[in-house]
């Protein structure tokens, strides 16, 4: 499969760095930035919806064609795609499908703060009244 180069656009790999602080609590860091060129789309359709649910606006696909990404090696990396290379990135790889010449992947938007935005994080109608 080739990618259309008019709907590439250029995103930034972060590898996942996993350190541990005094009381071996997991920090998450990442590495400097990679630049690749991916095929990114808001994930849609029926069967993400039944999956992901109301969670659905946070999640995206994304196509890549090469040699940098693989699977088993770089799911949970950060992927800087609306953010500039430096700051943390924006989205995470969650899984990574490997097709005979390209990869197809789903990317997790990251909240602010590390953590991923799931239904459980978020307030319920009468915890914000």
């Amino acid at each position: 499969m080739r990618l259309k180069r008019s709907d590439l656009v250029a995103v930034f790999l972060r590898k996942r760095i996993v350190g541990h602080d005094d009381e071996l609590n997991e920090i998450i860091t990442y590495g400097d930035g990679q630049k690749l060129m991916m095929n990114v789309q808001p994930a849609s359709g029926q069967v993400a919806a039944e999956l992901y649910g109301e969670r659905l606006r946070y999640f995206a696909n994304a196509k890549y064609v090469g040699s940098e990404i693989k699977e088993n090696r770089n799911e949970l990396d950060g992927i800087c795609l609306n953010v500039a290379p430096e700051d943390n990135p924006d989205y995470r790889i969650v899984a990574i499908n490997t097709y005979s010449n390209h990869l197809n992947m789903t990317l997790e938007r990251i909240k602010q703060d590390g953590k991923s935005r799931s239904k459980r994080d978020e307030p319920t109608q009468s915890e914000t009244r």
